[in-house]
């Protein structure tokens, strides 16, 4: 029949499987194509007004490749093949061949972004190593291309051309781009407001920090495994024990501070709200990110350090375990 289709939030419009005798037009709201994963599913894209879907059926009419809800209250045209096709019948022979060979390309890429979903190694965790790499470059890259400076240090980006990097040029899931911009939300290296009918404004904090976190642990990844220097999750707490007290302190020439663990270990409650041991340092002296402990008079310890190492890269471990902590399913 055709026309305009009114959906509820959580409406399903159709289910992956589906014969195919239509396309859509997004008129409002937001409608999130999706993917059955085991007994869940997951949000491959979320479409938004001016957008189509299930276009790609036209030609071969296979059915659908995924599925299609609202995710908010939203409005479709729905533009049935029947009448389509009479129309398409009065094309020009080579505008029907350019239109047949670009949704032959766009359903490659939809198999490609498949394929990736259903060989992810890791079901149990949403960010794999190398996704993380993969959308924080989307992220960096979208920033040095398209960024607007505003403020001091503040780097907007179009979130209509960063979900067309992610989904087009590198294959990723706008569900998970949009998730880790929501953990660097929370460490605050970015900002994410939602201005309605799926617009978004997307402000880069610290794009230095992103941009090399990316290439930290993209290196990380592709060193050999027994010349890694690894942190374990709990070593994060003396890690930043020592940045901060390390900013008290004074570099000496070669930019290495001395911090006296003793006072650490006797003041670290009061100012960081829990105890770091005189010896919870020794795992980062093993890996050599500090030096040997001294003794001194008084039964004094100290270790010294270079803090501008420490500090550059405690920033990169809190992104790695808070991203490992977010489920596979989230």
């Amino acid at each position: 029949m055709g026309g305009v289709k009114q959906l509820r939030k959580g409406d399903i419009l159709f289910r992956e499987g589906d014969p195919s005798d239509a396309m859509f037009v997004i008129k409002k709201g937001r409608i999130a194509i999706t993917k059955a994963k085991g007994e869940s599913e997951i949000v491959l894209a979320e479409l938004v007004p001016g957008e189509m879907l299930g276009e790609m059926a036209f030609f071969d009419n296979k059915p659908r490749s995924a599925g299609a809800k609202a995710a908010v209250d939203s409005e479709v045209i729905e533009l049935p093949f029947k009448a389509l096709y009479a129309q398409f019948k009065t094309f020009p022979e080579w505008l029907k061949a350019m239109v047949k060979t670009v949704n032959s390309h766009l359903r490659n890429a939809n198999q490609r972004i498949k394929n990736l979903e259903s060989t992810q190694t890791d079901s149990t965790n949403m960010f794999p190593p190398h996704m993380i790499t993969r959308l924080t470059a989307i992220i960096s890259l979208v920033g040095f291309k398209a960024g607007e400076k505003e403020g001091e240090t503040s780097l907007v980006i179009p979130y209509p051309l960063l979900r067309n990097y992610c989904i087009q040029v590198f294959q990723a899931p706008t569900n998970k781009l949009d998730k880790i911009m929501e953990v660097y939300q929370s460490l605050g290296f970015m900002k994410v407001e939602d201005l309605g009918e799926g617009k978004k404004k997307i402000s880069i904090l610290n794009h230095k920090l992103l941009t090399d976190f990316t290439d930290w642990y993209n290196k990380y990844l592709f060193t050999e495994e027994s010349k890694r220097v690894t942190l374990e999750e709990k070593e994060l707490d003396v890690l930043r024990a020592l940045v901060f007290y390390g900013k008290k302190q004074t570099p000496d020439g070669k930019g290495e501070v001395t911090v006296n663990l003793t006072e650490m270990q006797n003041n670290s409650m009061k100012d960081l709200g829990k105890v770091i041991d005189i010896n919870m340092p020794d795992p980062l002296i093993e890996k050599k990110l500090i030096q040997d402990k001294q003794s001194g008079e008084g039964g004094i310890v100290t270790t010294k350090f270079k803090l501008e190492e420490l500090e550059t890269i405690l920033p990169y471990w809190e992104i790695v375990y808070t991203l490992k902590k977010i489920p596979g399913r989230a």
